[in-house]
C-alpha cells in the first residue's frame, strides 16, 4: 500500500510537470526581425538575378527593419534570450553574408583568389563583431559601439555598388575599389575604435521644434539622391569612430569602451 502511494505521489507530480504551460515566443518583436532576414535573403536572390539596385535596397531595408525589432521589443516589454539570438543570426545574413556575397557577385569575382579572399574576410569579420558584441553587452558603455556596427559596414558595401550600378559604371572597373571598400569595412568592425551608438537619444522626451525641421530636411536630401546620399552619410559615420579615437589619444583619455571586467577568464582577451 506504502508503494502504492508513492506511484500516485509520482504520478501526480508527473501530470503536474506536464500540465505546466510551455513558454511561448513573442511574435511582434520576432516578425520585424524575420522581415529583416527577408531583406538579406531578398537581396542575394537580387544579386543572383543580376539586379544590384535592388539586392541593395534590400540590404538597406534590412537596416530599417533591424533597427526596429529592439525599439519595439522594449517599448512593448516583450524582449526575450530568444530574440537575441535570433536578431544576431539575422544579422549575419543580412549584414554578413549578403554583402559580402553580393560584392563578390558584382565585382570581386573578377579578381580571382583576391576577390574571394576580400569577400570572406569581410565576412568573417561580421562574424566576429556580431560575436564580440553579445559577450561584451554587459561591460561596454552603451553610449559607443566597439567597432563599426555590421549594419553600418553592409551600408558601406552596398551603397558602394548601389551608386556604381545608378551610374551605369562598369563592376570590373571598381574591382580594387570593392577590394579596399571590403577589406576597411570589414576590418573596422573588429576594431576597438569608438562608434556612437545613438542609444542615448531618448525617442520620449521633448524636443525644440528646430529638430523637427532637421529631421524632415534630411529626408528631403535623401530622396535628392538616395544612393549618392545614403552611401556619404555612412562613410562620414565610418571615419567617424577614427576621428573619435584620434581626438580621445590626442587629450590623453582612455579609448577603450570597456567600463568593466567580466568574471569568465576565457573572455577577458575580447576585452582589452
Amino acid at each position: 500500500m506504502h508503494d502504492d502511494g508513492l506511484d500516485n505521489s509520482e504520478e501526480a507530480q508527473a501530470a503536474g510537470v506536464a500540465r505546466k504551460p510551455r513558454k511561448g515566443i513573442y511574435v511582434l518583436p520576432n516578425l520585424f526581425t524575420l522581415a529583416a532576414l527577408f531583406g538579406g535573403f531578398y537581396a542575394v536572390v537580387m544579386a543572383m538575378n543580376g539586379r544590384f539596385d535592388l539586392a541593395a535596397a534590400g540590404v538597406f531595408s534590412a537596416m530599417v527593419l533591424d533597427s526596429l525589432d529592439g525599439r519595439v521589443a522594449r517599448m512593448t516589454n516583450t524582449q526575450s534570450a530568444f530574440g537575441e539570438q535570433m536578431d544576431s543570426l539575422s544579422d549575419m545574413v543580412s549584414f554578413g553574408a549578403a554583402p559580402a556575397l553580393i560584392a563578390y557577385e558584382w565585382s570581386l569575382k573578377g579578381l580571382g583568389r583576391w576577390g574571394w579572399f576580400a569577400a570572406f574576410v569581410y565576412c568573417a569579420c561580421a562574424t566576429l563583431r556580431l560575436a564580440r558584441f553579445n559577450v561584451n553587452t554587459a561591460v561596454v558603455d552603451k553610449r559607443f559601439f566597439q567597432g563599426l556596427p555590421s549594419p553600418a559596414a553592409a551600408a558601406l558595401v552596398m551603397g558602394f555598388i548601389w551608386i556604381n550600378t545608378d551610374a551605369e559604371v562598369a563592376a570590373s572597373s571598381m574591382a580594387w575599389p570593392m577590394f579596399a571598400l571590403a577589406l576597411f569595412s570589414g576590418l573596422t568592425m573588429v576594431t576597438n575604435v569608438p562608434f556612437y551608438s545613438f542609444k542615448d537619444v531618448s525617442m520620449k522626451q521633448s524636443v525644440p521644434f528646430v529638430v523637427i525641421v532637421m529631421i524632415a530636411l534630411g529626408i528631403a536630401a535623401v530622396n535628392i539622391h538616395p544612393p549618392l546620399v545614403l552611401f556619404g552619410l555612412f562613410v562620414l559615420y565610418g571615419l567617424s569612430g577614427y576621428v573619435l579615437y584620434g581626438w580621445r589619444r590626442a587629450k590623453g583619455q582612455q579609448t577603450s569602451l570597456i567600463s568593466t571586467s567580466t568574471d569568465e577568464p576565457d573572455e577577458r582577451g575580447l576585452h582589452q
